[in-house]
């Protein structure tokens, strides 16, 4: 069992985890978006035309590196679709440089330019673009669409354009990529994968494609991928398969996302009960009860290293699932994000060795700093799982958990005129429709319309009893699938409801041992740590 004050090095000091948790309560979901988006306009390195980064280690030697399969043409996807959904959803409030949306442009176009319209990589900084691994295809595709629906880029609709047509030539779902072609003719060096870890991948930013433009070769492309997918690797009854879908986790986590969001455009419930069948039975062989998914599922992967990627595309999933009417995942998402996904979020590098003054190249230059907000690979009782010898946060996640953030801030409250009111996650949140003070903040729930319809509030299933000030003349219905309804409630009048955030305690099954953990409410209060460093709750007693 390893734990970084057995080694060498300076005990690592951080600041206690309860002064975290009272800042994560406190500031939410935006501020940890806002403290991401600053992240992504760190990882660009200066001794390779300000292209970004990928690798990134923090201890015990701490140093930003260069991916010969993942800089260039995975990185910028990531942190475009998180970026400019950010600015989407926070407005001037997110402190946001044009300058960082311009580079990730420009190093997306970049992995675009060589032999054929795919985001490609290459071998070392100064090398050709000759790295194509079908994994990248889904960021390639995010960031094309991000600038398309958020900077209206003729450019990136060309090349999408470009893109799906050259998948189309190129690639079957019976015989999979043309390697004569693209290897032969080409002279590319092509990544083999499953299905699942490479272009399946695609299928969620084709759904945003799709939804922003009405593609025909997306509709095309999308519907191969999901025939595919459902007829060898998500099958009805929801088991899991790793020899099928590959041991890389994310890449399960996110074609589920993508699948879901099919079914979301599409109103397709059949498709969305097989999502749901996964989500119900196969995930739960990845995946705990606080949303914490393991990085690989190869039988000799470390036990307790995670990826919050996943866990935001469990996250994502849940809110399209509670979107069509299962209550029970909008439970899981915010469980997900107050136990895991926030606490996850670096906010303390007090622990990271100072970078060399000089440092000797950019990749060793203020590491510390440039990961004040970052997302790794995290257990889920810190940020250094016991059996790992190093720490990293490589730089793409910070992307994926950011957009996952932006989704679940976006279905925190809803309203649709005809239908009403809808408050899915306890958060604080104050829109042009309606104000809501969180529990875990305010000691109770208080909600404000600001326009007139009903009202749904998601009633937690742990509440046991609760006291419901209403103005005068007003209802209160709880519903079958668990939601407080009031049908009349005036405009500017606040309604509130006090409830004990009742203290439970779960067990965490992992591979070689349980973690037992304490919440209030679904908020974490303490769990065991196993005698691990950096950890963000305090220990069981």
């Amino acid at each position: 069992m390893h734990n970084l004050s057995d080694t060498k090095q300076p005990t690592p000091k951080i600041v206690t985890q309860m002064t975290q948790l009272k800042n994560i309560n406190t500031h939410d979901i935006p501020d940890a978006i806002c403290l991401g988006s600053q992240t992504m306009g760190q990882v660009f390195n200066r001794d390779d035309d300000l292209r970004p980064f990928f690798g990134s280690r923090v201890w015990p030697d701490p140093e930003l590196s260069f991916s010969p399969v993942h800089s260039e043409s995975h990185v910028p996807g990531r942190h475009l679709n998180a970026l400019l959904n950010a600015e989407d959803i926070l407005g001037p409030s997110l402190p946001l440089e044009e300058e960082t949306v311009h580079l990730h442009a420009q190093a997306a176009f970049f992995s675009y330019s060589g032999a054929v319209p795919l985001p490609l990589n290459r071998d070392f900084p100064d090398g050709e673009l000759i790295n194509l691994s079908p994994h990248n295809i889904r960021e390639g595709f995010h960031a094309l669409h991000a600038l398309i629906r958020f900077r209206d880029s003729a450019e990136a609709t060309t090349l999408a354009q470009r893109s799906i047509q050259t998948i189309m030539e190129h690639w079957s779902p019976h015989t999979g990529w043309d390697q004569n072609y693209l290897e032969g003719e080409l002279g590319l060096k092509v990544r083999s994968s499953s299905f699942i870890a490479g272009l399946a991948r695609a299928l969620g930013p084709l759904v945003k494609l799709i939804r922003t433009m009405g593609m025909s070769d997306a509709w095309e492309l999308a519907h191969l991928i999901t025939q595919k997918a459902l007829q060898e690797c998500f099958p009805e009854d929801g088991h899991y398969d790793p020899q099928v879908h590959g041991y890389h986790t994310h890449s399960t986590t996110c074609v589920m996302s993508s699948l879901a969001q099919l079914a979301d455009l599409t109103a397709d419930m059949r498709l969305l009960q097989r999502v749901k069948a996964f989500y119900d039975r196969g995930l739960w062989e990845i995946r705990d009860a606080i949303g914490w998914c393991i990085e690989s599922s190869h039988p000799d992967a470390s036990p307790d290293r995670g990826e919050v990627n996943n866990s935001g595309d469990i996250l994502e999933t849940a809110l399209i699932l509670g979107q069509h009417g299962w209550s029970e995942a909008y439970a899981d998402a915010e469980r997900i994000l107050r136990c895991h996904i926030l606490p996850s979020q670096l906010r303390d590098v007090s622990f990271i060795p100072a970078s060399p003054d000089p440092a000797p190249h950019d990749g060793r230059r203020n590491v510390a700093e440039r990961h004040l907000g970052a997302f790794g690979f995290p257990a889920p009782y810190g940020h250094a799982p016991l059996e790992d010898q190093s720490i990293s946060f490589n730089m793409d996640i910070v992307g994926g958990a950011v957009s996952s953030l932006c989704e679940a801030w976006r279905q925190a409250t809803t309203f649709e005129p005809g239908q009403g009111h809808q408050v899915n996650l306890l958060f604080d949140r104050d829109t042009e429709t309606i104000k809501v003070e969180s529990p875990y903040t305010q000691g109770f729930l208080r909600v404000t319309l600001r326009q007139d319809s009903p009202l749904w509030v998601r009633r937690p299933s742990w509440v046991q009893g609760e006291e419901i000030d209403l103005p005068s003349g007003c209802q209160v219905h709880i519903t079958d699938n668990g939601y407080w309804f009031m049908p009349n409630l005036p405009v500017a009048t606040p309604m509130t409801i006090r409830f004990p955030l009742r203290e439970q305690e779960l067990v965490l099954p992992h591979r070689t041992r349980d973690i037992p953990m304490r919440l209030r409410g679904d908020t974490p209060i303490a769990m065991q740590n196993h005698g691990a460093d950096l950890t963000f709750f305090p220990d069981m007693a």
